[in-house]
C-alpha cells in the first residue's frame, strides 16, 4: 500500500518511532556530529559570522560568540541542518516536541566541549548545566487559521502582531518533593504546563499519596511569558474576525517581543488545559484537598473540582516557542527607530550601504523622493511632501534636565471627498514596519491608548495596547478623523505632544512610551469645503488638537478640464495595465526607498547650524505679527501660531536635511520648510472668505445679497439665462465680480447646474 503523506504537508515516509534507547542514543549522536561538522564552506557568503582560522567549525564559532555574550541559547539555522543532513531535518521538522530533550542534550555536550576548551576570562565564570536550543528561518510559515491538530508536536513557524505580554514569571519544570510522613527524598517529577506531584512514595513502608514537601533549592525553575498575538491584518479574509493564539516562551526568549512588534515565532503546538474554562464568572479555580476519612488512594488526576459543578475538562492550543525575531528584520529594517545606541542597520549587507550612500549624492533627490511616494496618486505633490517628511521624522533630543523633546512630526489632510485621502493612508501603514491602521468612528478612547483587563487564568488585572501603543516606533494612521467623538479625540492629546499615556486604573499607575507620528484624514465641516464660510467652520476641530499636528493640508476637488483629463488618463492608464514602471512604482523602487528611510533616521541626526537658527527665529516673529494684527483686527485663525508651530517648523527643517542625508540643517533647508509650512497650516488657517481676493467686507456682503437674490428671482427647477440674470443683478447695485462668485459658489454646492453650454442657468435646490 502506498505510504500516505505526513500531516501538516511534511515530507513522506517519515513517521515517530518508538522512543527506545538506541532511538535516543542515534539522535544525539546525529545532531552532535551536525553540531561538529558542519563548516564555514556550506554557508552564504554573507554571513556575519567569521572564523579566527580555517580549522574552525561554524558552530565552535557561534558557540564561543554565544558564551562570550553570557547566553546560554544557541541559534542553529534549520536550512543548515536541512543541507547537512536531511532525514534528521525531517525527522526534527515531523516531530519535535518529542526529541526536543535528545537535541538539548546533544546541544549541552557540544557546548560544555567548547566551553572547557576555551581559556577562561575570569576565574569565576564556570559552565552551564544545561545548554538550551532554538531553530530559526523554517522553509514554510504557517498562518494561524491553519494551526489544526495535525500541527501538534511539529516544529512551525507563525508570524502576527503581539497585542499583549505578561510579566516574566518563574515556572518549575523540574520538581524535587520530600514525603513529610517518613522524609524520604523522592525522583525529579517533570511538570508539564501545570503543578505536578507524585503519585505515591517511594518508599515501599509509607504509602503516602497526598502530604509532600517542595524542595526549592534543588528545584529548577525558568524565566516564562505568556505573549498574546493576533494575525496581521493582510492575512485575514475578509468578513472574519482575527484568530488569536497564546505564545509561551522561555529562558532567553522572553522580553523579546513587545505590543505591536511583528514577530516570527519558531517552536512546536502544543495543547494544554484551559483553566479558565472551568471557573464559574468571577470565581477563580484552586485546587482544594478532600479531608473525609475514607480512603482514596483509588483516586489520581484532578481532584478538588467539586465545588465549581460537574463540568469537563476542556483543553486549549498553544505555541511553545523556542525561537523570537522581528519578522522585518529579515528584510533589514526592523524598525524605524531603535531605543538602543547601536543602529538597527546593521543588518543591511555593505552593498545596499553604499548604494543608499551613492544614491544620497544623486542630484534632485528629494525631488525624487516626493515623487517616488505614492506613485498612484495622480498630483498633490504637497501632500507627498508632507508624507515624506513624517516618514523621515526629525531628531529626537533630550534635554538635560532629561525632559524629551518630541521629534516624531504629525500630519492632517483635510480635504473634499474622492481626493485620495485614505490612499494616502493605506500607503503609509503598508509602508512603515510598525504602522496601524485604524478608523476615527469606529475606535473608542480605550482602543486608541490602552486598556485595562483581567487575565483569564491569574485573575492578575494587566494592560493591553491599543492602537497608539501598536505604532510605537511607527505611524498611526487615523482615518474619518473628523467623525471622532470630542472625548475620543481629548483622549490623544497627551500622546502626540509628550508620547505617553497615562494609565491609573484597578489599581495599575503607570505611564506607557507612544512614541509614534500620527497621520489624520478628515472632511471638512459640511462634507465639501465652502469657500463661503471661514477656516474656524470648515475644520471643526478644537484648537487644542489642530495646534499638535506640525503639518495641515487642505485638498479641493478643484473642476478643472485640463486637470481632470490628466487624472482620467492617470487612472485609466493604471486599470488598464498600460503604464509605465516608473508611473507605477515612482522613480525609487518601494524597497530601496524603505531603506533609505531605515538608514536615514538611524545613521543621520542633524542640527540647526547658529544662521538657520537666527532665520527661523525672525520667521517665527513674523508669522506671529501678522496673526496678532488679524486678531486685533477681529479675524480668528482657525490654527492658533504658538511655539508648538515653531518646534514643527525645526522638526520640518531637520527632516529636510535627512532626505539628503545632510550632518546640518542649514539656511536653506529653513527656508523650504517655512515654504513647506505656508502652504500648508498658514493657509489652512487663513483659507476661507479670505481667500480668492475676497479681502473687502462689502464685497462678501454683496456675495450674500447675490445669493438671496439668485433664489429670489429662480424658482426650484426653473432656468434663466446667465447673461440676463447678470444684468438683473447689476441693475439692483451689486458688481458683476459678486453676483458671479456667487454662481460658483452655489454651483459649487451644487444649488445651481448650467445647461445649454453654460448658457442658462437651473436653480435645482
Amino acid at each position: 500500500m502506498a505510504a500516505a503523506a505526513a500531516p501538516g504537508g511534511l515530507p513522506p515516509n517519515v513517521t515517530p518511532a518508538t522512543q527506545t534507547q538506541e532511538e535516543v542514543e542515534f539522535i544525539i549522536s546525529s545532531f552532535g556530529s551536525f553540531l561538529n561538522d558542519f563548516s564555514f564552506g556550506e554557508v552564504a557568503p554573507s554571513s556575519t559570522i567569521r572564523p579566527s582560522n580555517k580549522d574552525e567549525k561554524y558552530y565552535e564559532v557561534l558557540c564561543r560568540d554565544m558564551q562570550s555574550k553570557d547566553r546560554s541559547t544557541l541559534e542553529v539555522d534549520f536550512m543548515h541542518l536541512r543541507k547537512h543532513d536531511a532525514d534528521l531535518a525531517d525527522r526534527v521538522q515531523l516531530d519535535y516536541y518529542r526529541i526536543e530533550p535528545m537535541l538539548r542534550t546533544a546541544t549541552t555536550t557540544f557546548a560544555k566541549r567548547i566551553f572547557d576548551a576555551t581559556p577562561r576570562a575570569t576565574d569565576d565564570q564556570t559552565s552551564l548545566n544545561e545548554y538550551n536550543l532554538s531553530f530559526y528561518n523554517l522553509p514554510e510559515q504557517i498562518k494561524l487559521r491553519d494551526l489544526k491538530t495535525d500541527r501538534i508536536g511539529c516544529l512551525s513557524r507563525i508570524t502576527g502582531t503581539v497585542t499583549r505580554t505578561s510579566e516574566v514569571r518563574p515556572e518549575l519544570v523540574l520538581a524535587h518533593f520530600q514525603c513529610t510522613d517518613c522524609y524520604t527524598e523522592q525522583e525529579p517529577t517533570e511538570q508539564q504546563f501545570k503543578y505536578t506531584e507524585p503519585i505515591i512514595c517511594k518508599n515501599p513502608t509509607c504509602a503516602n499519596r497526598r502530604n509532600w514537601y517542595l524542595n526549592i533549592d534543588k528545584s529548577k525553575f525558568i524565566d516564562f511569558q505568556r505573549v498574546r498575538i493576533q494575525e496581521n491584518s493582510h492575512e485575514i479574509p475578509p468578513g472574519s474576525m482575527p484568530r488569536s493564539l497564546d505564545v509561551i516562551v522561555r529562558h532567553e526568549m522572553v522580553d523579546r517581543a513587545k505590543p505591536g512588534d511583528k514577530v516570527v515565532f519558531t517552536g512546536a503546538l502544543v495543547v494544554v488545559p484551559d483553566i479558565s474554562q472551568l471557573s464559574s464568572p468571577g470565581e477563580r479555580p484552586e485546587a482544594v484537598r478532600e479531608t473525609g476519612a475514607r480512603n482514596s488512594f483509588a483516586q489520581e488526576g484532578v481532584t478538588g473540582l467539586r465545588s465549581l459543578g460537574v463540568r469537563e475538562l476542556s483543553y486549549k492550543m498553544s505555541f511553545l516557542a523556542c525561537a523570537v525575531h522581528m519578522s522585518d528584520m529579515q528584510n533589514g529594517a526592523a524598525k524605524m527607530r531603535d531605543d538602543s545606541e547601536e543602529a538597527n542597520v546593521s543588518d543591511m549587507d555593505d552593498e545596499t550601504v553604499k548604494k543608499i550612500l551613492r544614491m544620497s549624492k544623486t542630484p534632485n533627490l528629494y525631488q525624487r523622493l516626493v515623487t517616488s511616494v505614492c506613485p498612484t496618486v495622480f498630483g498633490h505633490d504637497e501632500v507627498k511632501k508632507g508624507l515624506l517628511l513624517m516618514l523621515l521624522g526629525g531628531v529626537h533630543k533630550k534635554t538635560k534636565t532629561q525632559t524629551n523633546l518630541r521629534g516624531d512630526i504629525n500630519v492632517c489632510v483635510v480635504g473634499d471627498p474622492s481626493c485620495a485621502k485614505s490612499q494616502f493612508l493605506k500607503y503609509v501603514s503598508g509602508f512603515m514596519p510598525r504602522a496601524v491602521y485604524t478608523s476615527g468612528k469606529a475606535s473608542t478612547a480605550a482602543g486608541l491608548t490602552a486598556s485595562v483587563i483581567k487575565d483569564e487564568e491569574t485573575g492578575e488585572f494587566g494592560i493591553e495596547a491599543g492602537a497608539l501603543m501598536l505604532a510605537d516606533n511607527g505611524i498611526c494612521c487615523i482615518d474619518e478623523f473628523d467623525k471622532m467623538d470630542i472625548k475620543d479625540q481629548v483622549a490623544i492629546h497627551e500622546a502626540m505632544e509628550q508620547q505617553t499615556i497615562s494609565v491609573a486604573k484597578a489599581g495599575i499607575t503607570t505611564v506607557l512610551n507612544t512614541r509614534t507620528s500620527v497621520l489624520a484624514a478628515a472632511n471638512p465641516t459640511f462634507g465639501r469645503y465652502d469657500d463661503m464660510k471661514t477656516a474656524v467652520e470648515n475644520i471643526d476641530f478644537q484648537s487644542t488638537i489642530l495646534s499638535r499636528f506640525d503639518l495641515i493640508f487642505i485638498i479641493r476637488d478643484v473642476r478643472d478640464a485640463e486637470r481632470d483629463q490628466r487624472i482620467a488618463r492617470h487612472v485609466m492608464s493604471l486599470h488598464s495595465g498600460g503604464a509605465s514602471a516608473e508611473a507605477k512604482e515612482g522613480e525609487i523602487p518601494l524597497e530601496t526607498l524603505r531603506r533609505f528611510v531605515c538608514f536615514a533616521r538611524h545613521r543621520c541626526s542633524p542640527r540647526l547650524s547658529e544662521s538657520a537658527a537666527r532665520r527661523l527665529q525672525d520667521e517665527y516673529i513674523r508669522i506671529r505679527q501678522r496673526y496678532g494684527q488679524e486678531n486685533s483686527e477681529g479675524g480668528q485663525p482657525a490654527i492658533p501660531i504658538t511655539v508648538r508651530q515653531l518646534e514643527a517648523i525645526i522638526r520640518i527643517s531637520e527632516s529636510l536635511a535627512r532626505a539628503t542625508l545632510q550632518p546640518v540643517a542649514t539656511e536653506r533647508h529653513v527656508e523650504q520648510a517655512v515654504q513647506l509650512f505656508k502652504q500648508s497650516t498658514e493657509d489652512a488657517a487663513s483659507r476661507g472668505l479670505m481667500m480668492e481676493g475676497m479681502t473687502s467686507p462689502a464685497l462678501i456682503a454683496d456675495v450674500h445679497k447675490s445669493e438671496k437674490a439668485i433664489k429670489d428671482r429662480i424658482g426650484i427647477g426653473m432656468s434663466v439665462p446667465e447673461r440676463t440674470l447678470v444684468a438683473e443683478l447689476k441693475e439692483r447695485g451689486v458688481s458683476e465680480g459678486a453676483v458671479r462668485k456667487a454662481i460658483s459658489v452655489m454651483l459649487q454646492r451644487q444649488e445651481l447646474e448650467l445647461r445649454s453650454q453654460g448658457k442658462y442657468i437651473c436653480r435645482r435646490r
